[in-house]
């Protein structure tokens, strides 16, 4: 149930419009002022057609197309016109807004950041992509970890972007710091069409966590996205589906972070989020709370290594035209 997609808002519920944005071609810094344009006009036109609207979300990629196109002029900062357009979208719309920019680096490569902006026009959520769709893309891998924040009608949010969504691991950490809603935004094309749609429904039952999703769409000349917008509900059932693959329409749904806390603090049977750190509880007090799990000691440990390493082909971007790196990842400070 989703109350006809925000029609029939109930108190406790929050409205999210997923926006299947039209796959621009972007060369120019005049194609990115186009483009911001573009995106400011349909914060308006998400408003206008639903106005219980909470949360307006756009795809990975709205703002510089899927041209993986790293020269300084097209890339963005968090202080530039870019951001700024939006915000004042949001103040003048009154409706939250989920954005993404590729992030100027003065260090290295861009960041693949995506931005959450409130009514009220400020920036309380800022995430850099942690896994980069390698090889494919050239962006530097994110160090802010993954943020959770009170959002509207105060549910808690968390965003992350395409391919990490492809890593379970992302979702049950949005989860294990209290997200009730994850965000999901991505530029991803067909072929991974069926991974789409199973990561996003297991992402949601595996945490008792709403997953709220949604690609670019339609075809630049080059690359087709496929929209395929998605809200999974806490038990994994498919709420809302722009199946069709129209650009630039928008799908929205109303969730109910209520009924995921309820869930979360009355389930028995797979309540996994629980479950995970208390194994057995109907046999040891409390249940087991130890880590089993080999690859997560190593990882931690800095000695992550596969059994199958040595044969594993593709370990950089070279087949993808992107040069060989030669600086080593520097871990943040803690």
């Amino acid at each position: 149930m989703n109350g006809l997609g925000g029609l029939n808002k109930s108190p406790n519920g929050v409205v999210i419009g997923l926006v299947q944005l039209k796959l621009p071609v972007i060369e120019t810094r005049a194609d990115i002022a186009t483009q911001t344009q573009k995106i400011v006009a349909m914060v308006g036109k998400a408003k206008r057609g639903m106005g219980t609207l909470d949360l307006v979300v756009f795809p990975e990629y709205a703002l510089h197309g899927l041209s993986m196109d790293i020269r300084d002029e097209i890339l963005c900062d968090l202080d530039g016109p870019e951001v700024a357009a939006f915000t004042s979208a949001c103040i003048e719309h009154k409706v939250w807004g989920c954005f993404s920019i590729m992030e100027r680096n003065p260090g290295g490569m861009p960041y693949n950041s995506g931005l959450i902006i409130d009514d009220a026009g400020k920036l309380v959520l800022y995430y850099r992509k942690l896994h980069p769709w390698v090889p494919v893309e050239p962006w530097e891998p994110g160090n802010l970890g993954i943020p959770v924040i009170t959002g509207p009608n105060g549910c808690k949010l968390a965003l992350i972007i395409c391919h990490d969504g492809m890593f379970p691991e992302m979702a049950r950490e949005a989860a294990y710091k209290g997200a009730e809603i994850m965000l999901r935004t991505a530029g991803y094309t067909p072929p991974v069409r069926a991974a789409w749609q199973f990561t996003n429904q297991s992402n949601a039952f595996c945490n008792l966590m709403v997953t709220a999703s949604v690609c670019m769409c339609g075809s630049d000349g080059t690359f087709d996205s496929m929209g395929e917008a998605m809200v999974c509900d806490f038990d994994g059932s498919i709420i809302a589906h722009g199946a069709q693959g129209r650009a630039d329409e928008i799908i929205t749904a109303e969730v109910r972070p209520d009924l995921v806390r309820e869930a979360r603090a009355v389930w028995g049977a797979e309540n996994n989020i629980y479950q995970f750190g208390h194994r057995g509880f109907s046999a040891v007090k409390g249940g087991a709370g130890d880590c089993p799990y080999t690859y997560m000691h190593d990882l931690a440990a800095g000695r992550y290594r596969l059994p199958w390493e040595d044969t594993v082909q593709v370990t950089d971007g070279t087949g993808c035209g992107i040069e060989a790196p030669t600086r080593t990842y520097i871990k943040p400070m803690e």
